[in-house]
């Protein structure tokens, strides 16, 4: 598992975590029943405080990404797949939407925007 924190984003530090660990398991580079490190643990490896990595993973655990078994450790939770598109499916919304500001900005019409999709498409 690989988290980098940057102290030049707009992101709090317990967000940063949160996030990159949610894109790890839903690209598959977590997998279900994979163990993670203790809070203190990637506390002391992120060399941040530990109150920052609970939230962290309270904030995962709440969404379902992963689960806290007393006394053996926090582990990747076994999520059925129509959770993962969904919030794959999210993500895309999000950049779809910062995709038609831009062209909105430039001056585009949604029109123009499809037909640029249809053209990048076709040569896919």
């Amino acid at each position: 598992m690989k988290i980098i924190i940057t102290n030049t984003s707009t992101l709090p530090i317990y967000e940063q975590i949160a996030s990159q660990i949610r894109n790890q398991i839903i690209n598959g580079e977590l997998v279900g029943d994979f163990q993670l490190p203790s809070i203190r643990a990637l506390a002391k490896e992120l060399q941040i405080s530990v109150i920052t990595t609970k939230r962290a993973y309270e904030e995962l655990e709440h969404d379902g990404f992963i689960q806290t078994v007393a006394g053996k450790g926090t582990y990747v939770s076994n999520q059925n797949m129509s959770l993962i598109r969904e919030h794959k499916v999210k993500d895309l919304e999000k950049k779809i939407i910062q995709i038609l500001q831009l062209a909105a900005d430039l001056g585009l019409k949604y029109k123009e925007v499809r037909e640029m999709m249809d053209s990048l498409a076709e040569e896919d």
